[in-house]
């Protein structure tokens, strides 16, 4: 019962437990998913200010960039876990089943313009990897000890 009251006064969100690693697919998600969000806000507001300039027509950035703020925490996560296989493994995983995954959205986008096929393609990387990360590292991590 003290452990999860320690928790409550550490407060913050994502949840974490004592090694740091986030505690629920829940929190998981809707950070990265947040984070998706900041991502595609910020590409759109450089986009209407560099279009207003001149320099360029809007919505032709890479739309992949707004992975960044998730990619950080998916690397904040990486980090407290262990070293070992399990870690590992999972990352690759998770990493080729996004990759995978938002490179056939994007394909199946590619009439629209790159802002928005790639912040698709985000989006679709970024849920796959947390659904693939989140369960595999901790079986793994029970597989393996």
């Amino acid at each position: 019962m003290t452990e999860q009251r320690e928790s409550e006064k550490q407060g913050g969100f994502p949840r974490r437990d004592d090694q740091g690693r986030i505690r629920t697919l829940a929190d998981l998600l809707g950070v990265c998913l947040a984070g998706l969000v900041i991502g595609v806000l910020a590409l759109v507001v450089f986009e209407l200010a560099f279009a207003s300039f001149g320099a360029g027509d809007f919505g032709n950035t890479n739309g992949w960039l707004a992975v960044i703020l998730p990619a950080w925490l998916f690397w904040d996560d990486f980090r407290a876990w262990e070293f070992g296989a399990a870690r590992v493994v999972a990352a690759l995983v998770a990493a080729a089943v996004g990759v995978v995954l938002g490179l056939l959205i994007a394909g199946l986008g590619s009439g629209l313009p790159p802002l928005l096929s790639g912040a698709l393609a985000a989006a679709a990387f970024t849920v796959a990897y947390a659904v693939v990360w989140f369960p595999g590292v901790r079986w793994l991590a029970s597989r393996t000890g």
